[in-house]
């Protein structure tokens, strides 16, 4: 899924593991979704959203989010 979680991250001076101990997933994951190789789950999108006090589309691409039900890395 497109999103811009890594500028936004690096715009905020966090590490991958700030931001994954922030809302509670691992830095793999957050890892995963910068590369586009994890769909977060429409919850993870909206605590990710919550944190950076954005909406959910300013994050994601709203096109991707309504058809992805989240899916685990490879």
């Amino acid at each position: 899924m497109e999103n811009d979680l890594r500028e936004r991250r690096e715009k905020a001076d966090l590490s991958q593991g700030d931001l994954a101990a922030a809302v509670g997933v691992t830095r793999q994951t957050i890892n995963a979704i910068e590369r586009d190789r994890y769909d977060p789950s429409l919850e993870l999108a909206f605590e990710l959203a919550a944190y950076f006090d954005c909406a959910i589309e300013d994050i994601f691409d709203p096109a991707d989010l309504v058809a992805g039900n989240g899916s685990q890395p490879e």
